[in-house]
């Protein structure tokens, strides 16, 4: 299943100022996987999303992606790399229609695949479809979620980051989001790094998963050792999820 390795982090510390956020972190993401970093919130988990996307930037370590040293560069210029972000908290463009949120996500040296690209959105999203005139503000946040998404498939990445994608949204939404998470690796080999407080269902999605704690990464494994792994079950999945 492991491919060669898309994402590779190595040793990479962040601050925030003097605070450290990330001390001495270590994670690889190999092509065609899914990989879930779980943990508490505030233990860093966005923050090394940000900090492979350029901003904050990493003080020590190294950040590479097929082959580039990205650790330095700027985050436009990581992006035309191919790795798209969908950021928490969505941050779509709500003045603009689903449409125009989806246009503004394609990149500028693809547009003749766009009305494919486009096209898988919608049959990835139905819902999206039929709110295609919408304004992204006036979406549900389910919806939002799902354009975020959609906004980052139009680049047609080899990396897809999600942050945090199931935040705040009911447990059925969850579910479509999590479902289309799958499809898109199975169907396309979309390689997939997710950022999730739901431990449960990104172990259960994840071919591999790490944990960290305090800035930390203090255990890997796969996704299904991670679910059934006593400390892990103790510290994110009590609380209904067996």
């Amino acid at each position: 299943m492991a491919g060669t390795t898309l994402l590779d982090v190595k040793g990479v510390e962040t601050y925030y100022g003097n605070i450290r956020a990330l001390n001495g972190v270590n994670v690889t993401v190999n092509q065609g996987e899914i990989v879930a970093l779980i943990g508490a919130n505030g233990a860093g988990k966005s923050t090394l999303m940000m900090t492979i996307f350029g901003a904050p930037r990493a003080r020590a370590g190294t950040i590479t992606f097929a082959g580039n040293d990205i650790t330095q560069m700027p985050t436009h210029e990581i992006a035309r790399l191919r790795i798209a972000q969908s950021p928490e908290g969505r941050r779509i463009f709500p003045r603009m229609t689903v449409m125009e949120n989806l246009q503004m996500g394609a990149s500028l040296d693809n547009l003749q695949h766009y009305a494919e690209d486009v096209e898988k959105v919608f049959s990835l999203f139905p819902r999206l479809k039929e709110r295609i005139g919408q304004r992204g503000g006036t979406l549900s946040g389910g919806e939002q979620q799902m354009l975020s998404i959609g906004r980052a498939l139009m680049a047609r990445p080899k990396l897809l980051l999600l942050d945090e994608p199931s935040l705040g949204l009911a447990p059925l939404i969850v579910k479509q989001i999590f479902d289309a998470i799958r499809e898109l690796n199975k169907s396309q080999g979309l390689t997939v790094f997710l950022v999730e407080q739901n431990a449960f269902g990104a172990l259960k999605l994840a071919t591999r998963g790490y944990v960290m704690v305090n800035g930390n990464v203090t255990m890997s494994g796969t996704g299904k050792e991670l679910l059934a792994n006593p400390e892990v079950r103790a510290a994110y999945l009590e609380g209904g999820h067996h």
